[in-house]
């Protein structure tokens, strides 16, 4: 056996495919039955100022309410995020969370997480009218 060349199965890949279409049946039901939740129509003589971003986008809205500045930080730490493949110090033949050699790479990858998280739930759950920090209750 090749070790180069990982086993596979047809009938997993039929039953992927399966799935895949499956669920993009039950998507395509949904879409046609259920109504979005929409917001009205925009009225650019009555903005919100300030709107919450959508809550994916969250943590840099609340990182740009400090500062515009830290948008480069977000920029930087994304290019650095893309490299990261390219820093490793060692070739794995395996991938493994915190590998011995690897564990400052995956420390700064989980900080970096929990930071965007923790950015999240305080423009999320902390920011109120007018983007002033307010009370969780």
């Amino acid at each position: 056996m090749n070790p180069e060349h990982v086993p596979s199965s047809p009938r997993l890949y039929r039953l992927v495919l399966r799935s895949a279409a499956a669920w993009l049946a039950v998507l395509l039901v949904a879409a046609a039955w259920l109504r979005a939740p929409l917001q009205p129509a925009a009225d650019p003589a009555h903005a919100p100022n300030p709107a919450k971003a959508a809550w994916f986008l969250l943590w840099i809205q609340e990182l740009v309410s400090h500062g515009t500045a830290w948008i480069d930080v977000v920029g930087v730490l994304a290019v650095l995020a893309f490299a990261l493949p390219w820093l490793r110090r060692t070739r794995a033949e395996r991938a493994r969370w915190f590998a011995p050699g690897e564990r400052v790479v995956g420390a700064v990858v989980l900080a970096l997480a929990l930071g965007v998280l923790a950015l999240t739930l305080v423009a999320l759950l902390l920011r109120g009218a007018e983007w002033q920090l307010r009370a969780p209750f």
